[in-house]
């Protein structure tokens, strides 16, 4: 894929970039620094809340929390809306996740995560190739009628912000990344780098994380 990301994905061996984001469950700061010399980190990376398979992701992360925490991992979740978006959904959906917002995706850009250009092919592709990521649909589907299909199963409603978000993010790719506690980047699983378009709102599972986070220096 084509992206008009500048910067090459952060890789294993590299410092990670530094940021500093509102918190959403609280009125401070979340950043790096939070963590470096303290816990290693696993930091993913979400578009916004109008993203189905974020949202769904973001509660398969909520599962793991705590093996990770055993680990030594904290985990911190950066959802792409404003905090109040993120704090309404939150409120009626809560979660034991740390979130952090990044409506401008500014974390994404530091991180490398790539934004395809949108070009005929590629809208071309993403119509029509079909997708299934958790198994919860009868059938792989193009990937708007998954991300429909998925959305009305999860009884959810789009909002004014969630349609800003959408015309200001795709069609930006998610990313997640194990940081140690010296902030170097471990590992890393960016979106569609397997598997291509059919990649599209596949999340690492438990297993694989919890491997990564193994793996990590002492």
């Amino acid at each position: 894929m084509t992206s008009d990301e500048l910067r090459p994905t952060a890789s294993p061996g590299e410092r990670a970039p530094d940021f500093a984001l509102p918190a959403i469950d609280s009125g401070g700061i979340v950043s790096l620094a939070d963590y470096h010399g303290r816990a290693s980190l696993f930091l993913a990376l979400f578009i916004g809340l109008w993203c189905p398979f974020c949202r769904r992701a973001i509660a398969q992360i909520a599962t793991t929390e705590q093996a990770l925490k055993a680990s030594g991992v904290e985990t911190l979740a950066v959802v792409a809306t404003s905090p109040e978006n993120a704090r309404l959904y939150f409120k009626f959906r809560p979660t034991r996740l740390r979130l952090a917002a990044d409506p401008e995706l500014t974390t994404h850009r530091a991180y490398g995560v790539p934004k395809p250009a949108p070009t005929p092919e590629f809208v071309s592709a993403f119509e029509t190739t079909r997708i299934n990521p958790d198994g919860i649909l009868p059938e792989p589907l193009p990937i708007p009628e998954a991300a429909a299909v998925v959305a009305k199963l999860d009884g959810y409603t789009e909002n004014q912000v969630d349609q800003a978000d959408v015309e200001r993010q795709w069609p930006q790719l998610k990313g997640q990344f194990l940081i140690d506690q010296n902030s170097i980047v471990r590992w890393a699983n960016i979106e569609c780098a397997r598997e291509g378009m059919a990649g599209i709102g596949k999340f690492p599972s438990a297993e694989e994380v919890l491997a990564a986070a193994r793996a990590l220096p002492g």
